[in-house]
C-alpha cells in the first residue's frame, strides 16, 4: 500500500530550502552587496597613498655630500554625488539578490512537488501492482482446481501463469521506482520523508488568485526581480555619470635634505592631485553601463511575458487535470466491474479465460490512469498556488 504522508508540504519545501546550495550562494552575495553599500559610506573612495623618497650623490661618485628625503601621505577624494551613487548601486544590488532567493525557493518549492508527485505516483503503482499479482494468483488458484476436475485445459494454466509473470514483473518495476523516487525526495529534503500533497482540494484552490492575473504577474519573484535589476542598472548609470574622472587625491609631503657645507632644511607642504577626464576612459564606462540597463529592460519585459504564458499553463492544467479526473473516475470504476463480472463469468464456462485476463489487465490500466490523474489534479491546485504566491 501506498505510505501516508509524514510531513506537511510546507515543512517538506522548508527542509529542501535549508539544504539548497544556491540559497548558500545568493545569501553570501546579498551579504556582500550590504558590505559594499556600508563601505561607501566611508570619508575616501579608497586608501591613503604612501610614497617615500631618497637621493644622494654617492651612486653618482660626486660624492659631494647632497642628501634629501621626501615623504607623502595622499587620500583619495569622492567626486561630487559618487558616494552616494556607489551606496545606491549596492543597496539595489542586495535588493536584487533578495528577489532572487525569493525566486530560488519557489524553484525549490516545484521542485519539491514534482518529487513528492512521483513518489505518490510510484506508491500507488507498487500497490496496484500488487494487486493485480494477487488477482492472478487467484485466477492461477482457480484454474489449478478445475484442471483437477478436468474443467480448464493447459492452455488455460499457461495463460495465466505468463500473467502472473508479468504481473510480478510489473510489481518489480514499480518497487524499482518506488526506491528511486525515494532516493530523489530525501537528496532534495536532507531528509527521508514524504510530503501531504493530497490534501489541497478545490477549497484551497479558492485561495488562489489566478482571477487577478496582473497582480500575480506584478507580485511575481521573477518579475520583482528583473524589476530590482533594472532599478540596480539605473543606479549604475548614475553611478558612471558621477565619475566622469579619476578621484583627485590630497595629501601632505615633507622634504629633509641637505648638503655639503649647508645646514639640514625641512619643508612641508600639500599635494593636490587632479586626474583630467578622458573619453578613453568615460566612454567604455557609460556604454558598459547603459548595455546593462538595457539587457536588464529586455530582461524584465522576458520575465513578463514569461509568467504570463506559466499562468495560462496552469490554469488550462488545472482544466484538463479536472476534466481527466472524472473521465479516470469513471473509466476506473467501469473496467474494474467488468473485470470482475468476466471473472465470475469464466468461472461458470460463459468467458474465455483469456478474456478475464484481458478485462482484468484493463481494469489495473484504468486504476494507474486515476491514480496519475488524481494526484495530477492535486499537483496543479499546489502548482497554482505556488503560481500565485500563496504559500501552501
Amino acid at each position: 500500500m501506498a505510505r501516508a504522508a509524514d510531513l506537511s508540504f510546507h515543512e517538506a519545501v522548508s527542509a529542501a530550502w535549508a539544504v539548497d546550495p544556491t540559497r548558500a550562494e545568493l545569501t553570501t552575495n546579498r551579504q556582500s552587496a550590504d558590505a559594499r553599500a556600508d563601505a561607501a559610506k566611508s570619508w575616501f573612495p579608497g586608501g591613503p597613498v604612501v610614497s617615500a623618497q631618497y637621493f644622494d650623490d654617492h651612486l653618482i661618485g660626486s660624492n659631494l655630500g647632497y642628501t634629501t628625503y621626501e615623504g607623502t601621505v595622499s587620500v583619495p577624494l569622492w567626486l561630487p554625488g559618487q558616494g552616494t551613487a556607489t551606496r545606491r548601486v549596492a543597496q539595489a544590488e542586495s535588493a536584487t539578490i533578495q528577489e532572487k532567493l525569493n525566486v530560488a525557493h519557489m524553484a525549490v518549492a516545484v521542485r519539491v512537488l514534482e518529487a513528492a508527485s512521483a513518489q505518490v505516483i510510484a506508491q500507488r503503482r507498487l500497490a496496484v501492482a500488487l494487486s493485480l499479482v494477487q488477482a492472478m494468483q487467484r485466477l492461477g488458484s482457480a484454474i489449478d482446481r478445475a484442471q483437477r476436475v478436468g474443467e480448464s485445459t493447459a492452455a488455460d494454466r499457461q495463460a495465466a501463469m505468463a500473467e502472473l509473470a508479468a504481473a510480478r514483473t510489473e510489481a518489480g518495476l514499480a518497487r524499482e521506482q518506488v526506491e528511486t523516487t525515494g532516493a530523489a525526495l530525501a537528496v532534495l529534503l536532507g531528509r527521508p520523508g514524504l510530503p501531504d500533497i493530497l490534501s489541497y482540494d478545490a477549497r484551497f484552490l479558492a485561495r488562489t488568485r489566478l482571477d487577478t492575473p496582473q497582480v500575480v504577474e506584478d507580485n511575481d519573484p521573477r518579475v520583482r526581480a528583473a524589476h530590482r535589476d533594472v532599478a540596480a542598472a539605473q543606479e549604475s548609470v548614475r553611478l558612471a555619470k558621477a565619475s566622469f574622472m579619476p578621484n583627485p587625491e590630497i595629501g601632505v609631503g615633507a622634504i629633509h635634505e641637505g648638503q655639503y657645507g649647508s645646514p639640514w632644511d625641512s619643508r612641508v607642504g600639500v599635494q593636490v592631485s587632479v586626474p583630467l577626464p578622458s573619453e578613453a576612459r568615460n566612454v567604455p564606462m557609460m556604454s558598459e553601463a547603459r548595455n546593462r540597463l538595457a539587457a536588464a529592460g529586455s530582461q524584465e519585459v522576458q520575465a513578463r511575458r514569461m509568467v504570463r504564458v506559466e499562468l495560462a499553463q496552469v490554469r488550462a492544467r488545472l482544466d484538463a487535470a479536472r476534466t481527466t479526473l472524472e473521465s479516470a473516475r469513471t473509466s476506473a470504476a467501469a473496467l474494474n466491474r467488468r473485470a470482475d463480472e468476466m471473472e465470475r463469468s469464466w468461472q461458470v464456462g460463459e468467458t474465455a479465460l483469456i478474456e478475464a485476463l484481458r478485462a482484468r489487465l484493463g481494469a489495473y490500466n484504468a486504476i494507474l490512469a486515476l491514480n496519475s490523474a488524481e494526484i495530477g489534479w492535486h499537483a496543479a491546485i499546489l502548482r497554482a498556488a505556488i503560481a500565485t504566491g500563496i504559500t501552501p
